[in-house]
Order: C-alpha cells, then sequence, then structure tokens
C-alpha cells in the first residue's frame, strides 16, 4: 500500500478495506508500507518494521517472517512487478507491462485504435514544448478536458470551456505529470465498469452510471460524495450488452489479469473508451466493490478469489 504517487491516501484506504474482509481464518495479513525513503511492515500499534528488500521478508521480535503472496492496492507508481517476478513471490493483478501501458492513457488508446476501440479526439504535450492554444482548439474543440497523461482519481484534471482559460489547465496537469492529454468534451452518458478473474473466469460486473454533481467527475466527486453512482446503470439491454462486450474485449486485447475498470462515454449509441485502471480502489466508497455487491459478490469472495488465483498460477 502506499507508493509514490498522488493517490497513496486513497492506495491506504483501499488496503485497510482489504485487511478488513479477508478472512481471519484462511489468511494472516500484513500490511507494508511502500514510500520513497522506505519500505516498512505497519503492525496494529503502528509501529514500523523495516522489510528486507532481498526477499521481501521482516523481522518482528527477532522472528523472521516471510509470505505466500503479495496483495497489491498500490495505485499507479512504483511498479513492483518485476520486482516480485524476480523474487518469486506472487502479486495480484496483472504484469508489470499492462499496468505501465493502462496507467499512460495516450500510450493505451493508440494501442487500441487499430482494434477499433473508439476514443475521444485529443492533443498530447511533453513538459517543455511550445504550444499554440489555437492549434489546440483547433484539433478538440471547446470545452475540452486537460488531464494528466499518467495520473488517477482526475488529479489536476481540468474542464475548460474558452480558449483564454487553456494555459492555466495546462499548468495545473503538468504540476502532477510531464505529459498531459487534452480531449474533446464528449458530452453523454459516463459508465464505469468492472471487468475481473474470478473463479478462474473473465467476469463482467454489474457497470455504474456516474452523474456527477460537479461540472466533471473530478477529486471531489469520486471522494467526497458529490456524484450519484448508480449501479447498474440506466440502460438499454442491447447498449448493455454491447458495452460488456467492449469492456471484455479490451480487458483480452491488453492481455490484463486480476481486477480492472474502465470508463466510456456514451455518445448516441456509441461508446467511447475513457481509460482502464489496473488497480482499481476497494474502499467502501469505490466502485469496483459496489459492482461486485450488486453481483452478489462480497468483499471477502472478490479479495480471496484473488489470491487464490496467484496462489495457484
Amino acid at each position: 500500500m502506499g507508493g509514490y504517487s498522488d493517490e497513496a491516501p486513497v492506495s491506504l484506504k483501499s488496503a485497510a478495506v482489504v485487511a478488513k474482509h479477508l478472512s481471519q481464518d484462511k489468511y494472516v495479513p500484513y500490511p507494508v508500507r511502500i514510500d520513497r525513503d522506505k519500505w516498512v511492515y505497519v503492525d496494529a500499534q503502528n509501529n514500523e518494521h523495516p522489510i528486507d528488500k532481498n526477499d521481501f521478508s521482516v523481522m518482528v521480535n527477532g522472528r523472521k517472517i516471510t509470505f505466500d503472496a503479495v496483495f497489491n492496492a498500490i495505485h499507479g507508481t512504483p511498479y513492483l512487478q518485476a520486482y516480485f517476478n524476480l523474487i518469486g513471490l506472487p502479486l495480484t493483478g496483472c504484469s508489470m507491462y499492462a499496468s505501465a501501458l493502462t496507467f499512460n492513457k495516450r500510450d493505451m488508446l493508440s494501442v487500441l485504435k487499430p482494434f477499433g476501440i473508439l476514443s475521444a479526439p485529443s492533443y498530447y504535450l511533453n513538459k517543455g514544448e511550445d504550444y499554440n492554444t489555437a492549434d489546440i482548439v483547433a484539433k478538440v474543440g471547446l470545452p475540452c478536458f486537460v488531464k494528466p497523461n499518467k495520473a488517477g482519481s482526475s488529479l489536476g484534471a481540468s474542464k475548460v470551456n474558452e480558449e483564454a482559460a487553456l494555459k492555466e489547465a495546462i499548468d495545473k496537469a503538468f504540476a502532477v505529470d510531464d505529459e498531459i492529454l487534452i480531449e474533446s468534451f464528449l458530452k453523454g452518458t459516463e459508465i464505469s465498469i468492472g471487468v475481473i478473474n474470478y473463479r478462474g473466469e473473465i467476469k463482467v460486473l454489474p457497470m455504474t452510471e456516474i452523474v456527477s454533481e460537479n461540472d466533471f467527475f473530478d477529486y471531489d466527486a469520486k471522494y467526497n460524495g458529490k456524484s450519484q453512482e448508480i449501479t447498474p446503470a440506466r440502460l438499454s439491454a442491447k447498449m448493455t450488452a454491447k458495452i460488456n462486450a467492449l469492456a471484455e474485449r479490451v480487458y483480452r486485447l491488453l492481455k490484463m489479469e486480476g481486477f480492472s475498470r474502465s470508463e466510456f462515454i456514451i455518445v448516441g449509441d456509441t461508446p467511447y473508451l475513457l481509460e482502464m485502471n489496473t488497480t482499481p480502489g476497494l474502499s467502501e466508497a469505490s466502485l469496483l466493490p459496489q459492482q461486485a455487491k450488486v453481483a452478489g459478490i462480497s468483499l471477502e469472495e472478490l479479495f480471496e478469489s484473488e489470491i487464490e488465483r496467484v496462489l495457484n498460477h
């Protein structure tokens, strides 16, 4: 839990939910916080015990503890899959490549484009590049969204309604990331849909329709209750089937494993992919647990299925 990105606080919440809902009969959870300067097991009294990075073990009261598996609740960086592969410790979730690719919205959408997966018209900028706001508006129109390319939870994202406001929005996004993505505003129904490995099968969860009280589904809307999240979404059976098939296809194309959550906007009869999250939030307020609940899957069953999958891989 933890990590290096601005989403570390969300990660800590997710980890607490996982630890709370794991079957105490089967598992003994050890919360391990990954910071830039230290990796520590945090015990029930909030004492920190350093992790030995040679084998991801920890000494507690003179006893060396090793682990059977790692439940990854880090949102974003660092990508630890290669490290755990190297030391031979099973880790939940997808491969390092899939994780890094999906965290980079620009690259993921580029990879999916040849397969006919639609996304919003967009303009890319790297930090330090010269840009002309008129060129940006000519490409994506107004209003548009300006967002960091490699960040989640809508941190650093803005909706821009006039060209004069573009520079400030670009500066705000560059404060979070060195690459930004500027996308056309698509007016439609926003949908979030979980696709998971569950008990050996790829399972598409009931999707959530997001109705934000704010100008868009920003951090405040996501985490401070400023949105309506309706699960299952109010869609026709035909559109539900269409998006279920599309979400599963994206999951398979990206060779995903474990949990994922994709965001789409439906304009008329056409769904456009916005992004995919390969370590979705698992706090009680998060969408994936809400969707699992509607599917009749408890948090205990959800987490256990993923741990057993990697233990038996």
